[in-house]
């Protein structure tokens, strides 16, 4: 990626997928900061309308649209497409994510495809139909998961499309670097946002593991959103073909690369051992 310049902020027409809350929030605030024209999707109206309240209140000057639009729908996102392409695409941020919880003997077959429809066919859609109005020095971002990297049990439909859309971003790098187009993946540990929250949890699960599921998930969301997104937009703006956020994430990278079958399993014990440490450690 060192090939390509700089990205440039200011004037560009950035999009960003799951702009209410969260790491998308953040990141819509750090591009208007830069001087971007921003088109904003989400699929919660409300939320969507006070982020762009927000951004208009901080930089009355910048250019915004809202759009919403549920990426769960094929219709939706080729009609989404047809809207945005009108007008030159210089940064796509597929950031808008769903969770799914459960082992895959209980999860059903549509919630499978739910989860792969929002998490992976939808980024390729976009890029798919936006693609064609995005000149040369434009870039990409697909934000994959820190279960893009690892594939825990529990996880299988979450993983999956994770792993495919980092596979994805990783030859699209290779095919449009000659077009002078970037393509930036991200791989996020545990994001402090409303995931937790609009997570399913596979229909097949008792209520026990419901519950017990979504209080681990919510535990493990500690690092802030807006630090995130700081890294996401500065590996823009240094073309970086990865980014790694979170000290979790970057553990268990360096822990697959050494071990890739049985990363999760030291990984495990690892993190079990450290735990027990702490109790001997002053306070």
């Amino acid at each position: 990626m060192s090939s390509l310049p700089k990205f440039h902020f200011p004037g560009a027409r950035a999009v960003v997928t799951g702009a209410a809350s969260g790491m998308g929030e953040q990141i819509a605030y750090l591009l208007a900061e830069r001087g971007a024209r921003l088109a904003l999707v989400d699929r919660d109206g409300d939320r969507l309308a006070g982020v762009a309240q927000e951004i208009h209140a901080r930089h009355p000057g910048i250019s915004q649209t809202t759009e919403v639009v549920d990426l769960s729908d094929p219709a939706q996102i080729s009609d989404l497409t047809a809207a945005l392409r009108r007008d030159r695409v210089d940064l796509l941020v597929n950031n808008a994510g769903v969770a799914l919880g459960g082992r895959f003997a209980d999860v059903s077959e549509e919630e499978f495809d739910w989860v792969m429809q929002i998490n992976f066919r939808a980024p390729v859609a976009l890029t798919r139909g936006l693609l064609p109005a995005m000149p040369e020095g434009a870039h990409i971002v697909n934000v994959s998961s820190l279960f893009g990297l690892v594939a825990p049990p529990g996880q299988t439909a979450y993983s999956a499309s994770k792993f495919a859309l980092r596979g994805f971003s990783e030859a699209l790098r290779r095919e449009l670097r000659p077009a002078g187009i970037g393509v930036t993946t991200i791989h996020p540990g545990g994001i402090r946002t409303r995931i937790a929250e609009t997570a399913r949890v596979a229909a097949g699960a008792s209520d026990d593991e419901v519950q017990a599921g979504k209080a681990a998930f919510a535990k493990m969301l500690t690092y802030p959103a807006d630090r995130a997104a700081a890294e996401i937009v500065n590996g823009v703006a240094n073309r970086k073909g990865r980014v790694v956020i979170a000290p979790e994430a970057v553990v268990l990278d360096v822990v697959a690369r050494i071990a890739p079958v049985e990363h999760f399993e030291i990984a495990t014990s690892i993190r079990s051992q450290v735990k027990r440490l702490r109790r001997y450690l002053p306070r």
